[in-house]
């Protein structure tokens, strides 16, 4: 997927990659959209399992979010969730998202339950930050050359958000 993108994930290709048929693989994941959600599921709990990890030694140390901006931007960039994402939505297989949005659930409820955050603020700042992210995978790149700005300027816009959150997150006045 990252090297050709998401639209060459079909069951023949992967079948090929792996050394197995056609039909070994569509009989394990059923379909191309199985494929595709068992894809998307094992990227959100590998993603999700880094950024957690990160947000629990950011809270340990008083680090600044830098470390938890740069590993969710490089989850939708690099590692080509944006890119899986967007595809999917485009060709109508919304369901296939679950994995990723049911992983990132988890997560907020298990940080705010486990470092004491306050839910609501740690919830609107994911929602931010991943849009963000994801936003910058699809046209970051475009957006920055157009405008001038340098290319990891979303990221540190971002780091800025949520230095100016943490206090709230984690239950404390601004």
């Amino acid at each position: 997927m990252i090297e050709a993108g998401p639209q060459a994930v079909t069951l023949k290709a992967v079948a090929a990659r792996i050394g197995r048929t056609h039909a070994n693989v569509l009989h394990h994941f059923g379909s191309a959209e199985g494929l595709q959600r068992a894809l998307m599921a094992r990227l959100a709990d590998a993603i999700v399992a880094t950024i957690g990890e990160a947000v629990g030694r950011a809270h340990a140390t008083d680090q600044d979010p830098r470390e938890v901006v740069d590993l969710t931007f490089d989850a939708f960039g690099r590692e080509g969730a944006g890119a899986l994402a967007s595809w999917m939505i485009l060709s109508g297989n919304e369901d296939a998202l679950d994995p990723i949005l049911i992983a990132i659930r988890r997560l907020v409820d298990q940080l705010a339950r486990d470092h004491d955050f306050d839910a609501a603020a740690l919830t609107a700042e994911t929602l931010g930050l991943v849009l963000t992210a994801l936003g910058d995978a699809l046209l970051g790149g475009p957006m920055a050359k157009a405008l001038g700005v340098p290319r990891g300027t979303a990221r540190a816009l971002a780091v800025r958000q949520l230095t100016a959150a943490q206090r709230v997150i984690e239950g404390q006045t601004v």
